[in-house]
């Protein structure tokens, strides 16, 4: 079985906080809601959403076709989908790349790095990763925090290296292997 394959033995996890689940139809409104914040936005690579119909394609045509390594994150507290996080797997070099997005109303109350440090040990200790890495647009200092909290090391800056929005980004690596995760 791939690592691919494996990743779909993991599509409910749980944390103290957070339900990490294939995305649904149920979703959309809660999807919505930070999908059309352009303070959410500003950062990632998809456009503020117009209306409700447009992330409800979203849903349909990103997270539902190929729900492999994608899941939304549901507070337990308020039963609502307050983001997602993704794990894109190469099975050639056991590595993955983690992203993810929050709606605003939950950032700073260290939501993210419960939902990271959940997909570092499914993808450490259950898929037999080596190495786990993010990017992150320079100008999104919160996100980089979240990468520092989670025990990544940066790994350097692919100055000019992307383009979000038609605007040349600098984007910053971090990391995590294996062998670090169980050292702290």
């Amino acid at each position: 079985m791939t690592l691919n394959e494996q990743i779909l033995l993991f599509q409910h996890l749980e944390t103290e906080r957070l339900i990490l689940r294939p995305v649904n139809l149920d979703d959309v409104n809660d999807m919505f809601e930070y999908m059309s914040d352009p303070e959410v936005a500003h950062f990632v690579t998809f456009d503020v959403h117009k209306d409700v119909e447009e992330c409800r394609d979203s849903v349909l045509g990103y997270f539902m076709a190929n729900p492999t390594g994608k899941w939304a994150i549901e507070d337990k507290n308020v039963h609502k989908m307050i983001g997602t996080i993704d794990m894109r797997i190469d099975e050639a070099t056991k590595s993955a790349e983690i992203g993810y997005v929050l709606n605003r109303s939950f950032w700073g109350g260290g939501i993210m790095p419960e939902a990271v440090r959940e997909l570092l040990r499914v993808g450490f200790d259950e898929l037999g990763l080596n190495r786990i890495f993010a990017t992150y647009n320079a100008k999104n200092t919160k996100s980089g925090r979240v990468m520092q909290k989670i025990g990544m090391q940066k790994e350097g800056v692919l100055r000019q290296g992307a383009v979000i929005k038609g605007e040349l980004i600098d984007k910053v690596y971090y990391s995590i292997l294996k062998s670090e995760y169980h050292s702290s």
